[in-house]
């Protein structure tokens, strides 16, 4: 069996599952456990499955969100990387809200199976933590945009005014000296019950998205705590970031090589 084809019938059988064994995947595929461990490396690379003690975990996008997942693969080195640094600094037994960006999900797979509470408004980084017991998860309601699976709205502004947080995440459509900037109004009012139901912000941005403004103005980049960004943003930028008080963390890209079989 061709190594693609194999990755995919792995793929497909931990979805199916949820969670499965290493030992359980080998006997159904008839193949060694040392090649279902090099498939896994390869498909966590990807971002679709996370292996913990004792097995795998899916953690796939929907199927039923297309725009999302489309989001979710542009510029998806630049994601990883900063996915991984975040995740990185953050402990055990945290408290995190998470936004429902492309960026905030693919943080969301390298969180599956930590000790921790999340609370999120976003469908699909509610559902990659449904197959983990070790992780409590609040969804916040209201009315669900269609392309993206993210609640938001007065419904939702009011439940997160009830809650509070030691970390909020936060992806963005833009970046300038005038601040944060996202493309939807009613996001934006959502985000900003996040920032105030947070002891700290966090804001997740590629390096694509600065010098890029959208329809509706977040903040002040003095309103932010930290942000997490790839190694291709230029000094200027870092240095306009410390200037305003903002603790830069630099991810390096890693290009992705798939293994041979």
């Amino acid at each position: 069996m061709a190594s693609r084809v194999r990755q995919d019938r792995l793929l497909e059988l931990v979805r199916i599952n949820g969670f499965a064994s290493l030992h359980n995947l080998a006997n159904l595929l008839k193949v060694s456990e040392s090649t279902v461990r090099r498939d896994l490396g390869f498909l966590e690379k990807e971002g679709s499955v996370k292996r913990t003690h004792g097995g795998v975990f899916y953690t796939g996008p929907s199927p039923n969100l297309g725009h999302f997942n489309q989001r979710q693969q542009s510029e998806h080195d630049r994601k990883v990387a900063i996915a991984e640094l975040t995740a990185s600094l953050i402990n055990d037994g945290d408290t995190l809200l998470l936004d429902g960006g492309s960026t905030t999900y693919e943080l969301a797979q390298r969180l599956v199976g930590r000790p921790m509470q999340i609370v999120t408004n976003s469908l699909p980084v509610a559902t990659a933590f449904t197959s983990s017991e070790e992780t409590d998860v609040v969804l916040i309601g209201g009315y669900v945009h269609s392309r993206t699976g993210v609640a938001i709205g007065p419904y939702s502004v009011s439940m997160i005014q009830q809650l509070n947080v030691q970390r909020a995440v936060i992806s963005v459509a833009g970046i300038t000296d005038r601040g944060i900037y996202n493309s939807n109004l009613l996001l934006v009012e959502t985000e900003k019950a996040m920032m105030q139901a947070a002891d700290e912000v966090t804001v997740v941005a590629d390096s694509t998205k600065f010098n890029k403004s959208s329809l509706a103005l977040l903040c002040e980049l003095s309103m932010i705590d930290s942000i997490v960004v790839d190694d291709e943003l230029d000094a200027e930028w870092i240095n306009t970031l410390r200037l305003a008080g903002i603790d830069v963390q630099i991810a390096a890209i890693r290009t992705q090589i798939e293994p041979t079989s």
